[in-house]
């Protein structure tokens, strides 16, 4: 690898690659009493067309925040200060608030991780999913009502028919058939009139059909707290892609489930992604679900991505010390003998975040520069990226830092 390859940044690397979604240096801050709190700390990273993301890391380093910005859904006091966000060409932080109300919910949607808080407790499932329907899909509810009607007036085609052939056959003196009359009364039965919400009703339980519910009529009549947590999941997912988006973010949507329930779910995405061709972005701190999932990853810590790439190259060859340390504290039943590995200190205060590198205060391979320089996030190899001066040809002959016995103590304080 020469040395002026290792150089290029991944904003140089990417900037004409086809996606659906990039993000420039975006910064969320949080402007609180005790001081300014930096969120998201210039993340850069681009989710394809049908392409799943991961954006992995510990609570607190900014995931969620990060998502939040993709759909301006930052509550104050967080503000996204600056950045940049391009959908299909469209530049989101100068869209409208109308204009924004469109795309979310439309194009982009959301799940969370807490059904239970996300759903609307005094409604029924079937309304909270047919209102986003009513919102945001009118042209497959005018199909959908064309088709109905379509349907209606064969119906009431039929009827007219069976009608005439038991007035002829009265005529001629032949006794009233029976089969005759219940047919007529079935072909009755069917004829309903249905008005656009009623559609919308019948959407919703089309979607949750799809998402693996059984009996999805009978629970589009249920509250949220009559469902079993599994079962919330699916509902929210369901709520997720009745608008067919292009892309969904998945904020942790399995931490609250067992690991049977997790599986489920984690292999209903997957279908369901490639039978909606939607693009996701998964937010979690579990690197199974990622694994499992995921074609790309991002890590992130305090802020910042500081590895980015290929799920299997990142985890056979981890490059920053952040990303190893993460993979190498996942228990192994090949080594039962050996205690697990921990990355010692703390996850740092984004209010007073460390200089430089913000690793740097808990990481093995800490160099002079580490403290005084931000790293850039920088190609390292076929759509690899990591943020760590080891591997910045500008900093990576930078002396070995030499740490105090006071700072060992405290480094390694968990």
């Amino acid at each position: 690898m020469n040395t002026k390859m290792e150089s290029i940044t991944f904003e140089e690397y990417s900037k004409n690659e086809e996606c659906l979604i990039r993000v420039r240096n975006l910064y969320t801050y949080f402007y609180t009493e005790e001081g300014v709190v930096k969120a998201v700390d210039g993340v850069s990273f681009n989710i394809g067309y049908k392409e799943t993301l991961g954006l992995v890391g510990e609570t607190g380093c900014g995931k969620s925040v990060t998502a939040l910005s993709l759909v301006r859904l930052v509550r104050d006091p967080g503000k996204i200060k600056s950045g940049l966000i391009q959908f299909e060409g469209k530049k989101i932080l100068e869209l409208t608030e109308n204009e924004m109300r469109d795309i979310r919910g439309d194009d982009i949607t959301m799940i969370f991780q807490d059904p239970l808080n996300s759903l609307n407790p005094v409604f029924t499932v079937g309304k909270q999913i047919s209102e986003a329907i009513l919102l945001h899909q009118k042209q497959k509810l005018k199909e959908s009502r064309a088709i109905y009607k379509e349907g209606q007036d064969s119906f009431k085609e039929q009827i007219k028919i069976l009608k005439e052939e038991m007035k002829l056959k009265k005529k001629k003196g032949l006794e009233e058939n029976h089969k005759d009359r219940k047919k007529l009364r079935i072909l009755r039965k069917k004829i309903k009139k249905k008005n656009i919400k009623d559609i919308a009703l019948d959407l919703s339980a089309d979607i949750l059909k799809k998402v693996g519910i059984a009996d999805s009529r009978e629970i589009t009549k249920r509250y949220p707290h009559e469902l079993s947590g599994g079962m919330r999941q699916r509902v929210m997912i369901a709520m997720g892609l009745s608008c067919h988006p292009k892309l969904l973010i998945a904020d942790e949507p399995t931490t609250a489930l067992d690991v049977t329930i997790q599986a489920q779910i984690l292999r209903l995405m997957k279908k369901l992604k490639d039978e909606f061709s939607t693009s996701i972005l998964m937010i979690t701190h579990d690197l199974g679900v990622i694994s499992e999932i995921c074609e790309k990853v991002a890590v992130m810590y305090s802020g910042r991505i500081v590895e980015y790439g290929p799920v299997r190259k990142i985890f056979e060859n981890p490059k920053h010390p952040y990303t190893n340390g993460l993979i190498s504290a996942i228990p192994s039943s090949k080594n039962l003998d050996k205690d697990l590995t921990t990355i010692r200190g703390m996850v740092p205060n984004l209010i007073y975040p460390p200089d430089g590198c913000r690793f740097h205060p808990r990481c093995d391979h800490r160099m002079e520069c580490c403290d005084k320089v931000i790293p850039k996030l920088l190609f390292s190899e076929e759509d690899h990226f990591v943020s760590c001066h080891l591997f910045d040809p500008e900093y990576q002959n930078s002396p070995k830092y030499e740490w105090s016995e006071n700072e060992k103590d405290l480094a390694n304080q968990v």
